[in-house]
């Protein structure tokens, strides 16, 4: 009697080496491998009679296939899938953070943020997956070259509290001549609130008394940018 046996649910130390996620990747590169190859590699083992491959396609589809999802899921709900403990949970959330700074990153290395677009572009792929309500800040010189950048606050699902004094600290420390405001809005709606806007104002005059000029106030979500300044909001 033939029985036809899933070659997921096979350890992976008995495929074809051809077939192996590493071994594969070392002979073929990176783009020859599947989502699942490469977040199996990430895994490094299974799970009883389940294959590293089977245990990587079913977190995969607990973010229904979709990797920005996949940036979502914290600790706990990855947990929920059995085979996911602790050190497999924070092995992809790591992954996750690395490929969110690598995405920052690449706007940083360009050194210099003029406009809204070039803000938003830098400050999405770190504040887009965040569940709660997060306040970052880019110090810049005159020439708008970037200088630093920090979160100021985290918060909730629908606010965050932002104390000006440890913004203009360290922007005075830093010796920045401009600021860019962000943060990030987890409903996916992208416009400011009565608060946003009275924060923005007010932080907007306190860098007057110190010649530190407030660019612009960023808002990101999944949905994309608002920028202060070009909807008119900033006066």
């Amino acid at each position: 009697m033939c029985v036809n046996v899933n070659p997921l649910y096979i350890s992976i130390r008995d495929w074809a080496p051809d077939n192996q996620p590493r071994e594969k990747l070392m002979k073929r590169g990176t783009s020859a491998l599947s989502d699942a190859e490469l977040l199996a590699i990430l895994l490094n083992n299974g799970h009883k009679q389940k294959s590293a491959i089977a245990l990587a396609q079913e977190v995969l589809q607990a973010a229904r296939n979709n990797l920005n999802e996949l940036g979502r899921l914290n600790i706990r709900q990855l947990k929920k899938l059995k085979g996911i403990g602790n050190a497999k949970a924070v092995t992809i959330i790591a992954a996750m953070e690395l490929s969110r700074r690598r995405q920052a990153g690449s706007i940083l290395e360009k050194k210099v943020i003029c406009r809204g677009a070039d803000a938003a572009l830098f400050f999405k792929p770190l504040l887009s997956d965040y569940d709660h309500e997060a306040f970052y800040v880019v110090y810049l010189n005159h020439n708008c070259r970037v200088l630093h950048y920090r979160c100021i606050s985290n918060g909730g699902m629908c606010s965050t509290i932002v104390d000006p004094k440890l913004i203009f600290k360290e922007a005075l420390e830093l010796s920045a001549s401009r600021l860019l405001l962000c943060h990030n809005h987890p409903s996916g709606n992208l416009s400011p609130s009565f608060a946003d806007i009275g924060l923005t104002r007010k932080l907007k005059e306190a860098g007057k008394l110190f010649d530190i000029e407030v660019m612009d106030h960023i808002i990101v979500s999944e949905a994309g940018y608002y920028s202060m300044v070009e909807e008119g909001t900033m006066v």
